[in-house]
């Protein structure tokens, strides 16, 4: 991972953020989007992948982004990478295709959380979340 002081604005925001939160097995959430950050090449997507649940999981808001000066190529990103409930799951993959930095974030998302290793059971449910994100990978990588 690249250190710029944005990188390293956007690596405190995501520990804050997230320090109380675990995942799915029981870590620290904030480990997923550390390994996000890692895998990208350039300031932006690695500060999009720190940052990129911050608002869909936690009370910051994206004004609350914007007034930290992350930019506008950051802040669009960002808006996409965020789910909204009341959009089906695949229309808002495809809302996001178009623009690289969120398009390389969410594949990096999607094959993280497309790891069984990182669950302490295949279940029903982790099996069909699996194969929702296999489809959402082929359809952003096509």
């Amino acid at each position: 991972m690249i250190y710029t002081e944005k990188i390293k604005r956007a690596l405190k925001l995501c520990f804050e953020a997230h320090k109380e939160q675990l995942d799915k097995s029981g870590l620290p959430y904030v480990f997923h989007p550390f390994h996000l950050a890692e895998q990208m090449q350039d300031e932006t997507t690695t500060i999009v992948a720190l940052l990129h649940d911050v608002v869909e999981d936690t009370d910051y808001t994206f004004e609350d982004l914007e007034a930290m000066g992350f930019g506008e190529d950051v802040m669009e990103a960002l808006k996409l990478l965020t789910h909204d409930d009341a959009v089906p799951y695949m229309e808002y993959v495809a809302l996001l295709k178009n623009n690289p930095i969120a398009r390389a974030v969410k594949l990096a998302d999607l094959s993280h959380n497309s790891d069984p290793t990182r669950l302490e059971a295949m279940d029903e449910w982790a099996i069909k979340r699996a194969e929702k994100y296999k489809a959402a990978i082929e359809f952003l990588e096509n």
